[in-house]
């Protein structure tokens, strides 16, 4: 019987969701761009009819689609991938850092700390302690 690492799965299943969601905003369009923080530039191109947010959003869920595959293959739900592990570290420290860099902007500018960085920061930290749970785990 294979033994699965489950906190990689949970870590994939977090960046399959997070992927969803971005496609999700490239169809909510305009007012999704704007719920989700992707700033006044691609609000505006949006409103313009500017295939650019899409594409961008796009690239984006691509990534983290990638990333979920890295964390589904190191899980043991799917052939090995190139480069697994050192792969992992660098999506891990991506998290972790994204998640921590909140960290510094709270100390240097605060009143540019709102609640959807906030939020999206603890998110990225957890996946990131998953990721870093799930490579302790792997063999």
């Amino acid at each position: 019987m294979v033994n699965l690492n489950k906190m990689l799965i949970i870590a994939g299943l977090c960046s399959l969701t997070i992927c969803l969601l971005h496609l999700l905003i490239i169809i909510g369009g305009t007012e999704w761009y704007r719920f989700f923080g992707a700033g006044e530039t691609m609000v505006a191109l949006s409103i313009q009819g500017s295939i650019y947010p899409a594409v961008i959003t796009l690239g984006i869920a691509l990534v983290f689609f990638g990333w979920a595959l890295y964390a589904f293959s190191a899980a043991g739900l799917s052939r090995r991938l190139p480069w697994l592990k050192p792969v992992l570290i660098i999506i891990t420290l991506i998290y972790l850092l994204r998640g921590a860099g909140l960290l510094p902007m709270v100390l240097i500018s605060p009143r540019q700390v709102y609640e959807f960085l906030i939020i999206t920061s603890i998110i990225s930290f957890l996946i990131g302690s998953l990721h870093l749970a799930g490579i302790r785990q792997m063999e």
